[in-house]
């Protein structure tokens, strides 16, 4: 990437990073078939790190929602260290966001609703997969598909226990817009009382 002509200026991005995510999301959304794909920084116990691809499904003041397996990898570190770093990558426009925060669990209820949404095989793939634990092989997969999608017919499919969704809770996100010979622009969001501070890092 050579570098784009766009600034990223302190004097042109809102102040709340939240209405600025949504303006970026919406012109990502205008360029690219996923703009809600995102990276999902998790840690173990020992500090040692993973990364996952998800989709994000909603984010308001509150914090950045993904829906998962509770027993997966990711759940059973954030079990430890409840703690995330999320990256957006939109590559057709230059820009990354990079948000860093808290996470917890969203309520039952919460899950219930975004899970009645999804495609029924999505939802009996969400009772088919042990997420993250090994399996002998695909067709062992496929036939517990097949015996849950008899069991199941056309639905209505219950949200298994063990799944549901996280919501990260920023204390850093960080607007990120390339530039030519790479002096990009960082633009960083900290909490600063009732509302936030923004820092220009350097390149």
């Amino acid at each position: 990437m050579g570098g784009t002509d766009t600034v990223l200026d302190e004097g042109g991005v809102d102040p709340d990073p939240f209405v600025q995510f949504g303006r970026w999301f919406e012109e990502a959304a205008d360029v690219l078939d996923a703009p809600e794909a995102m990276a999902v920084a998790t840690a173990d116990a020992d500090g040692r790190p993973s990364v996952r691809m998800v989709l994000l499904k909603s984010w308001d003041p509150t914090g950045f929602t993904f829906f998962t397996n509770y027993d997966s990898r990711k759940a059973q570190e954030l079990a430890v260290n409840p703690r995330a770093a999320l990256l957006f990558h939109w590559e057709p426009l230059g820009r990354q966001v990079r948000i860093e925060g808290a996470t917890s669990r969203v309520g039952p209820a919460a899950s219930d609703e975004y899970f009645a949404t999804r495609p029924l095989g999505s939802q009996i793939g969400a009772y088919a997969s042990h997420q993250s634990r090994t399996v002998p092989d695909r067709a062992t997969l496929d036939a517990k598909a097949v015996d849950l999608a008899t069991r199941f017919g056309d639905g209505p499919v219950p949200r298994p226990p063990w799944w549901g969704g996280y919501r990260v809770t920023p204390e850093a996100m960080e607007f990120w817009q390339l530039g030519r010979s790479r002096m990009h622009d960082r633009l960083r969001y900290l909490p600063d009382g009732a509302g936030w501070r923004i820092d220009r890092l350097q390149p």
